[in-house]
Order: C-alpha cells, then structure tokens, then sequence
C-alpha cells in the first residue's frame, strides 16, 4: 500500500514533468539536476519509469475490501 502511493506519487512528478515539456518546451527535472544527462536527473528519470512498471500492476489488482 505504502509503495503504491509511493509510486503514483513519482508518476505524479513525472507527469507534471512531461506537461512541462510539452506546453512550455522546460524539462523541470533537468533544470534542477544540472541537464539531462547528468547522474541524478538519469536516476531520477530511471525511478519514475520503474514506478511506472510498478503502477501497471494497480490495474489487474483486485481492490475489493475482503475485510467488510
């Protein structure tokens, strides 16, 4: 549950990111991290395509409450 939220969190980010860089052609995360090539926006873009990978999951989840 906690790595859920985590994880939607960082797609979040990420997509804010992407609306950036498509309106305002600013990639926000290489401004901040020194390019786009640099070690930590690379992390960074890295971290957010796992949550990404991560996330599909939440759509074959079962979300029913089996506790009710």
């Amino acid at each position: 549950m906690v790595m859920d939220k985590i994880a939607l969190a960082l797609l979040i980010v990420g997509g804010l990111n992407w609306g950036c860089i498509g309106l305002f052609q600013f990639d926000l995360v290489a401004f901040a991290c020194g390019g786009s090539a640099s070690l930590i926006s690379r992390i960074i873009y890295t971290v957010v395509g796992l949550s990404a990978v991560w996330c599909i999951s939440l759509l074959f989840r079962d979300t029913t409450d089996r506790h009710a």
